[in-house]
């Protein structure tokens, strides 16, 4: 059997920050981490075309802060913030509780393993061949600035009877190094022959000591690996969609 760890929450205590930020006790923690749950499952099907990597979630007393990424905002804020306004009241009927929104773009969505995922996911359900989705994707991604990518299926590729794997790789991804920024996504292709599932890691990087990765000044265009030129941290950029209710 592969001995084989998440490389994001393997890195959690070291580089990666928690996607969920908030403190409960013991009486409300499995009601509020069923909820979090809830809240992912319900963006991620019901705005799939946005392009949403990740999901991050805060919580005070009174409100919970949802902050969406996404490489395509207009799908996702509508035509005048109407369909912002739609999804605050979904996740207010979901928590019981006043909800803040908070949307952000995704410069590079090219570095973001769940969305090259989902590409190549996509690729495959068009009858592509499996070797040059993936191929192609690498390329894409090391192109964008990445220091390394590893994709890998597994299914019935090509309509074969009997499953098998397939894997493609170029520069390096140390995942056993937890200051490597590595970013790890998943995707599933619904062919006609049956499911095939993509995953992809990319290498961006080494954080420096005592640092963690900021989502926010990977987005305002930092190159991996480069010190971010933006705001302070805690400081949201200009052009970042900040719809609080």
């Amino acid at each position: 059997m592969g001995q084989k760890v998440h490389p994001i929450g393997f890195r959690l205590s070291s580089i990666e920050p928690w996607r969920s930020r908030w403190y409960a006790g013991k009486k409300d923690f499995g009601r509020l981490v069923i909820q979090d749950d809830r809240i992912r499952k319900f963006i991620f099907k019901e705005y799939k075309a946005a392009g949403i990597p990740r999901i991050e979630i805060e919580r005070t007393g009174e409100a919970v802060n949802v902050i969406v990424h996404t490489a395509r905002p207009g799908v996702l804020v509508g035509r005048k913030g109407v369909r912002v306004d739609q999804l605050k009241e979904e996740l207010q009927k979901i928590t019981g509780m006043t909800c803040h929104l908070t949307v952000r773009e995704i410069k590079r969505p090219e570095l973001e393993a769940a969305l090259v995922a989902e590409v190549v996911a996509e690729a495959l359900e068009k009858r592509m061949a499996f070797r040059r989705a993936m191929k192609k994707a690498i390329q894409t991604t090391m192109q964008a600035g990445a220091k390394g990518v590893k994709v890998e299926i597994n299914g019935r590729l090509g309509g074969a009877e009997m499953a098998r794997q397939a894997k493609e790789r170029e520069g390096q991804v140390p995942l056993s190094t937890l200051r490597s920024n590595i970013d790890y996504g998943t995707a599933r292709a619904l062919t006609t022959y049956g499911v095939i599932g993509v995953k992809v890691w990319i290498y961006k990087g080494d954080i420096e000591r005592g640092q963690r990765i900021d989502f926010q000044a990977q987005q305002a265009g930092a190159r991996p690996g480069e010190r971010p030129r933006g705001p302070r941290r805690g400081r949201m950029p200009r052009e970042q969609l900040g719809l609080q209710g």
